[in-house]
């Protein structure tokens, strides 16, 4: 933990104790959707450590079999409980033109299998472990890498302690972990993977009813490809920072749900890369992240500077990353329209001024692209939205995307931070239009179907470098218990 960062954390718990002490009653908790543990929608969650299935303690609540996993008591009085979760997921991707080079199209054929148990010793300690396994076949695969492929790992493994204190909750987390305590398009377990991305380190926070801090210092796991002892925590990345969270009064703006997180972080890489060199890195973030609902209005909204050093460069460089949308009617069901605004700053990646190029420790980059050929890096994106359910158990989601280089002496760069190669030596900025489509079935809480599709349109910056444009087909069976 960095100094920096405990020294924020004291802060921030002195002024939420003196706001807890002024309370007459005790203060409820942070609200779970804004906590930094990740969503949980009908239950589930893609972290699975972040459900609570306290609830099926009671016979009533209990629906079949396999509800009675989630609370296995150990003891008579039901304190010390475990809860056992597992997924299947079954997954095929084509591809035509893989990589934007033409070429025979490339079919994925893939599995996931994760299993995972959570004991509970009292209301303060807990324990939690997750195995999973990633298979992959298919045609024209070239050299999958560990994310995708991999006999098996031990995806997860911490203790957690928490305490209540002054109506505040006092907790930490060590060991390896999903980290999520941040916008989206920054940190990501990156669900798309078959092996979810995970940090080794400590994580501590401190919530109250409407305030929040949490500090972290981790490592991101190097996976191996055959067995648990070929997974290690990589010697050179490290994470660390403080992410504080708001939660704005509710009559604001005549009733709204909406959160404030200020950050402040440091990205360590000993092995950076950019232009073809490779040497350390070290990268601060300061942003602020502001979400929620005011109204039938939803809105994603983050905005972060980026400075340290690369090798003998300073790094200077900016995102602004912007979604809403308008619910066009009173149920949560309603169709919603929206737009996406982003913008990633570019620039010296194969210079030797400043160094311009924005980059995410590890977001969501399904987000720009469903084959992955977008990053917020070097970027100018915008993309009208639109949602809605044909069906109760349907959802259906739309965009048309277009992107741009901001800078155009500085190259095109894709999901792994790696650069279209030669195109930084066009100087056309358009990058590509993309018309997508996604559809989620809802087949019952613990059974999903996703379908995807994606036209990559591929404009003169990448095709004066030889790209072309390619079409993307995806489909999954999703089974959690």
């Amino acid at each position: 933990m960095t100094i920096l960062s405990a020294r924020l954390l004291a802060a921030t718990l002195c002024c939420a104790s003196v706001t807890a002490h002024a309370e007459e009653a005790k203060a409820p908790a942070y609200p779970v959707s804004a906590n930094g543990d990740g969503a949980v929608t009908n239950g589930y969650s893609i972290s699975r450590w972040a459900e609570d299935w306290r609830v099926m303690a009671s016979k009533a609540r209990r629906d079949d079999p396999l509800d009675r996993l989630k609370f296995l008591p150990l003891t008579g009085d039901d304190s010390v409980y475990l809860t056992l979760s597992g997924e299947l997921r079954l997954r095929m991707n084509q591809t035509t033109n893989p990589n934007l080079r033409e070429g025979e199209a490339q079919r994925q054929d893939i599995s996931r299998v994760v299993a995972g148990a959570d004991l509970h010793v009292g209301p303060h300690v807990r324990f939690y472990g997750e195995l999973a396994r990633g298979g992959l076949g298919g045609e024209n695969l070239g050299k999958p890498s560990s994310n995708f492929r991999n006999g098996l790992a031990a995806q997860q493994y911490f203790a957690q302690v928490s305490e209540e204190v002054g109506g505040l909750e006092l907790g930490l987390r060590y060991g390896r972990q999903e980290f999520v305590d941040g916008p989206n398009l920054l940190t990501s377990q990156r669900d798309n993977n078959t092996m979810h991305y995970t940090l080794n380190g400590v994580r501590a926070w401190v919530r109250g009813k409407a305030v929040r801090a949490d500090v972290f210092d981790l490592r991101p796991t190097a996976y191996g490809e055959d067995g648990l002892r070929d997974d290690k925590s990589d010697p050179e990345r490290r994470f660390s920072g403080v992410t504080l969270g708001f939660a704005v009064p509710p009559t604001f703006l005549g009733g709204s749900k909406l959160f404030v997180d200020p950050f402040l972080w440091r990205r360590q890489n000993g092995v950076g890369a950019w232009g073809g060199r490779v040497g350390p890195a070290t990268r601060y973030y300061g942003g602020v992240h502001v979400y929620g609902d005011a109204g039938p209005v939803n809105l994603d909204w983050t905005v972060n500077h980026q400075w340290g050093e690369f090798m003998e460069q300073r790094i200077d460089a900016w995102q602004v990353l912007l979604a809403q949308s308008l619910r066009l009617g009173a149920g949560k069901a309603a169709p919603r329209i929206g737009v996406s605004a982003d913008y990633a700053s570019g620039g010296g990646g194969y210079g030797d001024g400043k160094l311009r190029d924005a980059y995410s420790p590890f977001g969501n980059n399904v987000y720009f692209s469903y084959q992955l050929y977008l990053t917020p890096t070097n970027l100018r994106s915008l993309a009208p939205t639109f949602s809605f359910a044909p069906l109760q158990s349907v959802k259906v989601s739309a965009e048309y995307r277009f992107a741009w280089r901001d800078s155009v002496t500085d190259a095109v760069y894709r999901a792994n931070g790696q650069a279209f190669a030669g195109t930084q030596n066009g100087r056309a900025r358009k990058i590509a239009e993309l018309a997508r489509l996604q559809a989620v079935w809802t087949i019952s809480p613990r059974v999903t179907f996703t379908g995807r599709y994606e036209h990559l349109q591929a404009g003169p910056a990448l095709t004066s470098a030889g790209y072309r444009s390619s079409d993307f087909l995806a489909g999954w069976l999703s089974l959690r218990f």
